[in-house]
C-alpha cells in the first residue's frame, strides 16, 4: 500500500502544489477515502487546492473497539477544487476468530456548486464510491449477495464564522445509497433488503486555526438482519500547518455482526502536498 500512495502522490506536478485555502477548511481523511470526517464524507475535497491548482494528500487510520480493529491507509488527488479522486485499502480484523477481511475503495467527488466559507449557501458535492471485497466467503456465508457494490451520496457542507459564541461553526449533511454491509466488509445487499437510503451528519467547533472539536453520526443499513447499528464519535482534530492533520476520536459503533457494546479510539493522519 505504501507504494501505491507514493506513486498517487508523484503523479501531481510540483508546479501546481496547492496551498490556497483557509487552514482546516478541507476536513481530514474519511475512512472510504473520501475527504470528510472520520465517519462522514463531506462536501469539501480533499486538499488545499483552488480553482488554479491540482492537491495530493495521503493517509493512514487505525479504528480500534472491544472485538474488531480496522486499518486503512490511501491517497486523494484533487483537480482545480473541482473533482477529487480517492483511493483506500482496508483490513479489517476479528480479534475473537483471528480472522481479517479486505476491502479496496475507489472514490470520485465532484463539486456541485457552492463553497464551504464564500458562497451564502453550503458548498454541495455528489460523490460515489465503489468497493470490492476481496474475502467474500465471510460476506456469503452471512447471506450477503455481491462482493462489490456502489455507494452513491450528496453531501452539503457549511462553516459560520464566529456563529458559536463567536468560534467558527461548522455542519455537514450527507445522504447515501448503499446496500453496503458494515461499510462493505460484510458484503453487499442480503435477505432482509433494508431501505438504501441513509442521513449522515458531523458538527465541529473550531476553538482556533489550528484545532477543531466535533461530532458524527451515520446511520447504517441491516440487510443481513444481524441488528447493524448507527456509527457515532466524538473527535478533535489538529492541523499545525497545511502539510499535516492528526485526528482521534472516541468510537461508539453500537453492535458489529451481532457482537454488541463496540466502542473504542479512533486514530488517522493525513499528509498534504
Amino acid at each position: 500500500m505504501r507504494e501505491t500512495v507514493i506513486v498517487f502522490l508523484l503523479f501531481v506536478s510540483t508546479s501546481t502544489l496547492a496551498g490556497g485555502k483557509i487552514l482546516a477548511t478541507p476536513g481530514v481523511s474519511q475512512v472510504e477515502g473520501s475527504a470528510g470526517g472520520g465517519l462522514v464524507p463531506w462536501a469539501q475535497l480533499a486538499g488545499y487546492a483552488t480553482e488554479e491548482e491540482v492537491s495530493a494528500s495521503a493517509f493512514c487510520t487505525r479504528a480500534k473497539v472491544d472485538d474488531f480493529q480496522l486499518d486503512v491507509c490511501g491517497a486523494q488527488i484533487n483537480l482545480y477544487d473541482r473533482i477529487e479522486f480517492s483511493y483506500a485499502e482496508q483490513r479489517f480484523e476479528v480479534d475473537p476468530l483471528s480472522l481479517e477481511l479486505k476491502q479496496r475503495i475507489f472514490g470520485t467527488k465532484f463539486r456541485l456548486f457552492g463553497d464551504v466559507i464564500y458562497s451564502p449557501w453550503p458548498q454541495v458535492a455528489l460523490g460515489v464510491q465503489h468497493k470490492f471485497l476481496e474475502t467474500e466467503d465471510v460476506a456469503f456465508a452471512l447471506g450477503a449477495e455481491e462482493d462489490q457494490g456502489t455507494d452513491v451520496y450528496l453531501a452539503a457542507s457549511k462553516l459560520h464564522l464566529g456563529a458559536a459564541f463567536g468560534y467558527n461553526l461548522l455542519w455537514n449533511l450527507t445522504l447515501r445509497h448503499t446496500k453496503a454491509n458494515e461499510m462493505g466488509l460484510l458484503g453487499f445487499g442480503g435477505p432482509d433488503k433494508s431501505n438504501p437510503i441513509h442521513a449522515e451528519a458531523s458538527a465541529a467547533i473550531l476553538l482556533n486555526k489550528h484545532l477543531a472539536i466535533g461530532i458524527e453520526y451515520r446511520q447504517k443499513p441491516d440487510n443481513l438482519g444481524l441488528e447493524e447499528d448507527d456509527w457515532q464519535d466524538l473527535f478533535v482534530a489538529w492541523f499545525p500547518n497545511k502539510h499535516l492533520s492528526l485526528t482521534a476520536a472516541y468510537l461508539d459503533l453500537g453492535a458489529i455482526a451481532a457482537v454488541e457494546d463496540q466502542t473504542g479510539w479512533y486514530i488517522s493522519l493525513t499528509g498534504y502536498l
